[in-house]
This record gives structure tokens, C-alpha cells and sequence, in this order.
């Protein structure tokens, strides 16, 4: 087993921790992406459609923090496993598994309720749809006073 250098061993402890704390950070936005997710919810079947403007708007902002950690972690994953590759697995090792397995979790979570979420959407609008086509004009066989065609003077006589 080759012996590491000080600096070796603390790149190898600063990486760690970085991905780590990634992971954590990412692991929350997770968290409160499936709370966002799940407020919306609420929304749609009380119809309000000013709470669900708001969380479209809060979950597109979490989804691209999302996307922009995912964009950092995965190279300092890779940074990682190529560093620690052929060592023996340790604890931080463990810790680190674990948070990715939460966040597959998590991952599975989101899109389950994001699939509800569309699918309750979807029913909304089918109803609304059928509301529309159901509406019943009732001037729609009547011809309006303004469009009926009335004789108009053509010559006007004026005294003065």
C-alpha cells in the first residue's frame, strides 16, 4: 500500500467535503422542490390558480439549481472516484453513498408527485373544457337590437 503525501491526503479531504456538502445541498433542494410539489397539489384541487402560478414559478428557479449543482457535482464525482479509486472503501465513502441514495430517493419522489401533479392538471382542464363546450349563449339565436338593420334617414332637414 503506498504511502499518500500530506498534500495528497488533504486535496483527497477537500474534494470529500466539497462533494459532499454538493450532495447536502443538492439533497435539500430536493427536499424542497417535493414540498414545492406537493403545495401545488393543494392548489390544483382547490383551483386557485394565483398559488399555482407561484409555485410553477418557485419550482422552474428550484429545478435550475437543481440542474446547475448537477452540472458541478457530477465532474467533482468523477474528480472524486478517480482520486479514491483503487483505496479501500471508508467511512466517508459510506456517508457519501448514502447521500446519493437519498437523493435517488428523493429523485423518484419528485417525479412520482410531479407526474400526479400533471395528471390531476390534466383532468382540470378536460373539465374546463367540457364547461366551455357545454356553455349555453343565450343570445346566440338572437339577433342583437345594434346588428338588426333599421331604415336610416338619408336626407336631414335642418331650420334655422
Amino acid at each position: 500500500m503506498e504511502e499518500l503525501s500530506n498534500q495528497e491526503l488533504e486535496e483527497r479531504v477537500a474534494i470529500l467535503k466539497r462533494l459532499r456538502f454538493l450532495l447536502e445541498q443538492q439533497r435539500s433542494k430536493f427536499k424542497e422542490y417535493l414540498t414545492v410539489l406537493e403545495k401545488q397539489q393543494n392548489s390544483i384541487d382547490k383551483e386557485d390558480s394565483e398559488a399555482l402560478i407561484k409555485h410553477s414559478e418557485l419550482e422552474q428557479q428550484i429545478v435550475k439549481n437543481i440542474s446547475n449543482l448537477q452540472k458541478v457535482i457530477i465532474p467533482m464525482n468523477k474528480m472524486y472516484s478517480t482520486i479514491n479509486g483503487s483505496s479501500a472503501k471508508t467511512q466517508n465513502d459510506s456517508e457519501i453513498e448514502k447521500i446519493q441514495n437519498e437523493l435517488s430517493d428523493l429523485q423518484s419522489k419528485v417525479l412520482r408527485q410531479n407526474e400526479i401533479n400533471r395528471d390531476l392538471l390534466r383532468v382540470h382542464i378536460e373539465n374546463i373544457k367540457r364547461q366551455i363546450n357545454n356553455f349555453k349563449n343565450p343570445y346566440k339565436n338572437n339577433r342583437s337590437v345594434y346588428a338588426q338593420s333599421q331604415k336610416v334617414a338619408q336626407l336631414v332637414e335642418i331650420n334655422v
